[in-house]
């Protein structure tokens, strides 16, 4: 082979050219990303039951669904959550290398078969299921500049118009609108329902009816009357859109002719759709989107995309809404990969320079130098091939791999020196010859490379993930680097090298002047230092070899040191590293309200503004549905505003969680991002505890309560918390159901009185500015603060008579 190429050298530079064309033009293609998709891939499945507390929604929604999810291929395991919002969520998690879109087919399909179990509110309301977690890959905040949009309008504004239009990104897997939109909200009276006996389920009947669309067909539609010459489509009933027409809803006409409408027993606005979830930067009210990632999604061309779209519409934004960037993961994605890159490049001139120093002769440098970026190249070309990306694992293999690939290069310059010079052979016969010998040993070299690196391409899981594309780039760059030194570097040999006498060598005989004199000098140095050291170390091996049961003992003493602090060495699955950015979490004591919550998070966000490496902080409240927890995502500077050890993303992060630490009434921690994204929305690991043996929840919350306590007193973990929130006193209503029949009351009316006025009722929709949106139905809110209100609400009977709920019901705290 390399007889070939060095007779025809015109082809081996082609060959060369076309592995760094097609290499060059893999590059354009290869996505960019901090790691390869470690995490397994995810599905998520989210259902909503308005005015449910978390056990109903346990019962009624998440189980139901659950025990559908079977015979799902190579599922690890699910995770389900109801809240008290009435918020149902669950995360399959399948094994990594799951095609994500099969998998999610199959969720769906599973699901269809739970549909029809699922209470009616849920279906209406609709099931989503969409690839991946929820952890956050960007978080855009919204807010008037000028003030002349509420919190509600850049909601509203958010979910109308950018939250389609991000979602159609390719690689966004879900949008989430932190912060809510509007809706018809109708404030139910109880005393003005009872005046006019009526009840919630009559308000809701009475809309579903006349806030609706009606297809009520043509004027002369085929088949027609003969000579029929008009036709034209029928309308009628439709959608309401304003708060007068819902205000002018007919509930009850008497046989006098007296008509009750709905604005005579309830208080109609257009206002928010989501009452617990507000969104504050700075201070500053407004609202933002979340942006997730698609699992196989790449998270630098997604932002990218993200982001481009935004300053394309935001000419187009009303209220001079502005845009700020609060969350981005990705930016210490780019500067992991520059990092890299910069090593890389460095790795490649210092692997240049040495060769010069030790080779002494610009020609023979010139011929490994020159395969470093054609085996480099064609790297990244058999990673695209691969479908592989650019990553921190893969240009690290690269930099390892650069010197590596030179050897090969070396050795044949090398031996074709040593032939011209023993032998007085031209370049073309004395690289003929030094072929001939050593092709062997190149492809030997390669294959015991090889035989180390390649089983690391077999691991299983997510390490397998991690190691096999380090392997296959170094595999690759080496098995390159034998090819390269069998048809290039033979062919440069032939045509680069200079001829040298029998017995001689490239230096120079005779000192030069210049420049060229200074390296004579300076190589004339290097070489008999080089030769002294290598005297002295072939003199201290020769006097181990002679000692050589104290060499032993040296060596057996090195392996035990060495043993040893491998042992006492931390292991980690990957180093947590500053990615300019913070998560905060902060959770009040159960049944906490808003009205506590909301002077905690303004001392917080004081803390922040003021720490001098903070850009912003954006608080969300409300995201998991209830009133005494809070989440915030703080911005750091750049990392080369913040060099000092003190400004770190986990100094700063143990800082402000010893400083917050005052604020007692309140549980603050600072932590840091996850290492890998996927794998949880912050630094560290969670782990579940399981109830095996059927004990019941309050034995479950005890082992909970003692694991968090030994944890906590255990140096090695920090922050140690649960994800779950306590347990929060419940207000039960006990129904006397002989009672309420010998009063004649249905039991449906009972239960749709009180959870259409004390939980809320998603009734229908109807449409705002050309957008579909939703109508929901409530008690006035002074009419359900206290255990007492209750007894305000009737239910009508089957003499139309009102009656109380004391009459058939009692209350009482449960724990």
């Amino acid at each position: 082979m390399a007889q070939f190429f060095i007779n025809r050298p015109i082809f081996a530079w082609v060959l060369s050219i076309i592995i760094m064309l097609a290499g060059a033009m893999s590059i354009k293609t290869l996505p960019l990303e901090q790691y390869p998709d470690i995490a397994p891939p995810r599905v998520s499945i989210n259902a909503t039951y308005t005015g449910a507390s978390a056990k109903t929604v346990e019962d009624s929604v998440t189980q139901v669904i659950e025990q559908q999810l079977k015979g799902l291929d190579r599922l690890l395991y699910m995770q389900g959550s109801s809240a008290s919002s009435g918020n149902s969520r669950l995360e399959l998690t399948f094994e990594a290398g799951t095609n994500i879109d099969v998998a999610q087919m199959q969720v769906q399909n599973k699901l269809q078969q739970a549909m029809s179990r699922l209470p009616q509110e849920v279906q209406s309301r609709g099931v989503t299921v969409t690839k991946g977690g929820n952890d956050f890959l960007l978080i855009i905040s919204m807010f008037s500049d000028d003030g002349s949009a509420s919190a509600v309008d850049v909601g509203d504004y958010i979910s109308s118009n950018l939250v389609d239009v991000i979602s159609r990104i390719d690689g966004v897997g879900e949008v989430q609108t932190l912060g809510t939109g509007y809706a018809m909200r109708i404030w139910l009276d109880p005393d003005k329902l009872r005046k006019y006996a009526l009840m919630p389920s009559d308000v809701s009947s009475a809309l579903t009816a006349q806030n609706t669309q009606v297809s009520a067909g043509q004027l002369g539609a085929l088949p027609a009357t003969a000579g029929q010459q008009l036709n034209a489509t029928i309308t009628s009933r439709s959608k309401l859109q304003s708060v007068a027409q819902f205000e002018a809803v007919v509930l009850r006409v008497g046989a006098d002719g007296a008509v009750v409408r709905l604005r005579d027993v309830a208080r109609v606005e257009l206002g928010a759709e989501n009452l617990t979830v507000r969104s504050l930067l700075g201070g500053k009210p407004g609202a933002g989107m979340g942006v997730v990632l698609a699992d196989g999604a790449n998270a630098v061309q997604v932002a990218t995309a993200v982001k481009a779209k935004i300053a394309e519409l935001e000419p187009l934004f009303p209220n001079q809404l502005k845009t700020f960037v609060s969350s981005d993961t990705t930016p210490f994605v780019s500067a992991s990969i520059e990092e890299v890159i910069k090593a890389l490049v460095e790795a490649m001139v210092l692997v240049v320079v040495v060769i010069y120093i030790f080779l002494q002769n610009f020609r023979a440098t010139l011929i490994p130098a020159i395969a470093v970026p054609v085996v480099l190249l064609g790297t990244f070309g058999v990673l695209s091939v691969a479908g592989y990306s650019i990553n921190t694992l893969t240009m690290f293999g690269m930099v390892l791999a650069i010197g590596l690939l030179v050897d090969d290069a070396i050795v044949v310059v090398e031996n074709v020196e040593r032939v011209m010079s023993e032998e007085g052979l031209s370049p073309k016969e004395a690289t003929k010859k030094s072929m001939a010998e050593i092709t062997p040993a190149l492809v030997g070299i390669a294959l015991v490379l090889s035989a180390v690196f390649i089983p690391m391409a077999f691991f299983g899981g997510s390490t397998g993930v991690i190691y096999r594309q380090f392997s296959i780039t170094i595999v690759s760059a080496m098995v390159l680097s034998v090819f390269v030194a069998l048809t290039l570097t033979p062919a440069l040999c032939a045509t680069l090298l200079q001829p040298v006498a029998k017995g001689e060598h490239h230096a120079h005989a005779a000192p030069r002047q210049g420049l060229a004199g200074w390296f004579d000098r300076f190589f004339g140095g290097f070489n008999r230092g080089f030769d002294r050291t290598a005297d002295r170390y072939q003199g201290f091996v020769g006097g181990m070899v002679r000692r050589g049961k104290r060499s032993l003992l040296v060596y057996a003493l090195i392996c035990i040191a060495m043993a040893v602090m491998f042992l006492r060495l931390p292991t980690s699955f990957l180093p947590t590293e500053d990615q300019a950015s913070l998560s905060v979490q902060v959770t009040l004591p159960p049944g906490s309200s808003n009205a506590r919550l909301q002077p905690i998070l303004d001392e917080v966000q004081a803390y922040f503004i003021k720490q001098p490496d903070v850009i912003s902080i954006n608080v969300i409240t409300g995201q998991n549905g209830d009133q005494s927890s809070a989440r915030a995502f703080v911005r750091l500077k750049d990392w080369a505003e913040r060099k000092e050890s003190t400004q770190t993303s986990a100094a700063i992060a143990r800082r402000a969680t010893a400083d917050l630490a005052r604020i007692r009434d309140a549980r603050i921690f600072v932590s840091l991002p996850p290492a890998v994204r996927g794998l949880g929305a912050n630094a560290g690991f969670n782990f579940h505890l399981k109830d095996t043996n059927g004990l019941g929840h309050d034995a479950l919350v005890k082992a909970r309560d003692q694991v968090v306590q030994l944890l906590g007193q255990n140096k090695n973990v920090a922050n140690v918390r649960s994800n779950n929130l306590d347990d929060t006193p419940q207000f039960a209503v006990d129904i006397d159901d002989a009672r309420a029949g010998a009063l004649g009351l249905p039991t449906a009316s009972i239960n749709s009185t009180l959870s259409g006025a004390m939980g809320g009722t998603y009734v229908n929709d109807f449409l705002n500015n050309g957008r579909v949106k939703r109508v929901y139905m409530q008690g006035e809110a002074a009419f359900r603060m206290q255990p007492d209100d209750i007894n305000s609400w009737s239910v009508r009977n089957a003499s139309s008579q009102m009656v109380p709920f004391s009459a058939f019901s009692s209350t009482r705290w449960s724990y």
